[in-house]
């Protein structure tokens, strides 16, 4: 691997990492996505008889693809192998030989039953980095219950904290619970390869959906730990902080967050020009608006009413408090300053033609990630991935015949 490309760029962070990956749906798939972003090749290991189950959530859908299986599956390579049979069992023991990290989010029987697990396959590569992702761990009295990032939402007691005080338990808009798995996943794998590069020795992974969603119930747990006391629902609010959170204006709703004394003094002088609320015991200090909590946000309800969201939203900028509007989904991705980040780009899809999607996140001076390439069409990269592997063509055509890839 060398140090610079062609074009005299550093190449990206994980250029030369290979990664073969059996995983689908939504935590495995993250946490390839963030290793192919960071450069890493990544082989989409699929069903040939419709490949990763995201592929059919349709609709909506763009030049047949799904768009669930466009926006997690970017920057990968898809091989279309049938795992089950011996032929393709062999495939895999060859590519795990060839390459860095294997990555899978099956039930902890179905790799073992296929003779393609950590065990087996670090017998071919010491080397190799190992990641396995499921409901409750490997070593779980529940390890063979599959996960589901709702029931990890419910189970971790995340859904107990979400939602309005006099409602019920709330799912979050995104699958956290899988995203963040996928997370761990990568900072896992890549604490893993930095270890590597130490001792030469390779390892396995064992992350599950439950123990992520129970790590990012974070303050609120750990308040529970100091306290035994249960962390209550509080919708948009605070348990410590006061004002905080949404506010209707006369053309929408607005969130602020006012998270400090001197927060609230240039709120109170700058935004509002009410001195004298500083003054007032009721709401001088943040104790004193807790205790009258619905007095501060019947106060501040009644003021933001009579302006617009961007003009308070400016002054409490120009003031340093910190608000932002709430947006839709489609605002969040037209607005000016996302679009200004790159964080929504076009690609050339096979079908679809030229498509937007989200970008990465990440940005690194040195060793920018990698550019934006389409999500594979299904069995897209076959051939090329078992000829780089050391098959000549008349042997994936054997393959291909015994219908072992398509």
């Amino acid at each position: 691997m060398t140090d610079q490309t062609s074009s005299g760029r550093r190449p990206p962070p994980l250029a030369g990492v290979r990664v073969l990956d059996f995983t689908r749906v939504l935590a495995g798939p993250w946490s390839t996505l963030n290793l192919a972003d960071l450069g890493a090749e990544v082989i989409k290991v699929e069903n040939p008889k419709g490949g990763d189950d995201t592929r059919q959530y349709k609709p909506p859908e763009v030049g047949g693809e799904s768009s669930y299986f466009l926006f997690v599956n970017r920057n990968k390579k898809s091989l279309a192998l049938d795992i089950t049979k011996p032929e393709g069992q062999a495939v895999v023991r060859r590519l795990a030989g060839q390459v860095d990290v294997v990555i899978e989010n099956y039930r902890p029987d179905v790799m073992e039953r296929q003779g393609i697990d950590y065990a087996a396959l670090s017998k071919e590569n010491p080397r190799l980095i190992y990641c396995s992702i499921s409901g409750y761990g490997h070593d779980s009295p529940l390890k063979m219950v599959a996960g589901y990032d709702p029931v990890a939402q419910a189970e971790s007691g995340m859904m107990s904290i979400t939602g309005e005080p006099d409602g019920e338990p709330m799912r979050s808009g995104a699958s956290y619970a899988d995203i963040f798995t996928g997370m761990f996943a990568t900072q896992a794998i890549m604490g893993a390869l930095f270890a590597r590069e130490r001792d030469g020795l390779g390892q396995h992974i064992d992350l599950a959906l439950v123990d992520s969603a129970v790590a990012v119930t974070a303050n609120l747990a750990q308040n529970y730990l100091v306290t035994g006391q249960q962390p209550q629902r509080l919708g948009n609010r605070h348990p410590f902080l006061e004002p905080f959170g949404t506010f209707q204006c006369a053309d929408g709703l607005i969130n602020i967050v006012i998270g400090n004394a001197r927060q609230w003094e240039r709120f109170c002088k700058d935004v509002l020009d009410r001195r004298d609320l500083l003054e007032d015991p009721r709401f001088a200090t943040n104790p004193g608006r807790l205790q009258n909590r619905q007095a501060v946000r019947d106060l501040l309800t009644a003021t933001f009413l009579t302006d617009t969201r961007e003009n308070w939203i400016a002054r409490m900028r120009a003031a340093g408090v910190p608000a932002g509007s709430v947006r839709a989904v489609g605002e969040a991705l037209e607005a000016p300053e996302i679009r200004y980040r790159g964080m929504v780009r076009e690609v050339e899809h096979p079908t679809a033609g030229t498509i937007s999607m989200l970008a990465s996140p990440l940005k690194l001076s040195g060793t920018p990630t990698a550019d934006l390439e389409a999500p594979p069409l299904l069995g897209q990269h076959t051939d090329e991935i078992l000829m780089a592997a050391g098959y000549d063509s008349s042997e994936v055509a054997g393959l291909r015949d015994k219908r072992v890839v398509s």
